[in-house]
């Protein structure tokens, strides 16, 4: 069921996100150059490592060791439009219907975060990630790593169709407020280094 409803609003939105995805890419290569998309290895369901593709946001600023400055230092105003839109997060719709990700679910962090986490913070990864979750529009990115991981496994164990359409209409509501985008003083979120 979540499947098909992931696919189904999918087919039925295309006419309007085919056009802006297009209108997005045209963008990103003007202001940020290639590549375009953003590729990163992520934890999918079980965790088992996915490709989750995003538009690109940041520049690749480097110092004079040649190692990459800090996200901050390399998200342009136009990379902090695209995040606090969400229009970074379009092309993600191609892994929900290649079936790595869901419209709804956890949203995926990155694969280093996977050894840190207790069993209960473990069972996020019991289902498919999502494009939004309950964490993210019970605050995003400016609540506390274990707030997050507690709302992100209350939603595994209380997930319905009627919470799915909860949470997509509350993120609609997010993006267009612009609210929760980043936690103080960084691009997203602190780095996750295990809990406490």
């Amino acid at each position: 069921m979540k499947r098909l409803f992931d696919f189904l609003l999918i087919f039925f939105s295309t006419p309007l996100l085919l056009p802006l995805c297009l209108a997005v890419a045209v963008l990103v290569y003007f202001k940020l150059g290639s590549p375009i998309l953003f590729k990163q290895q992520r934890p999918g369901k079980n965790a088992k490592p996915f490709e989750m593709i995003k538009f690109r946001t940041m520049t690749d600023k480097r110092d004079v060791n040649n190692e990459l400055l800090p996200d901050l230092k390399r998200l342009t105003k136009f990379g902090q439009f695209l995040r606090s839109s969400s229009l970074d997060e379009l092309p993600e719709f191609w892994n929900v219907l290649k079936g790595e990700m869901s419209l709804v679910g956890p949203r995926p962090l990155l694969m280093e975060y996977v050894p840190l986490y207790s069993p209960e913070q473990a069972r996020r990864h019991d289902l498919h990630p999502g494009l939004s979750g309950w964490a993210q529009v019970h605050g995003r990115n400016t609540i506390c790593w274990e707030e997050k991981f507690k709302l992100d496994v209350w939603y595994v164990d209380n997930r319905s169709f009627w919470l799915d359409v909860k949470v997509i209409w509350l993120t609609l509501k997010k993006v267009i407020v612009r609210d929760g985008i980043s936690a103080d003083g960084e691009a997203t979120m602190p780095k996750y280094t295990g809990s406490n």
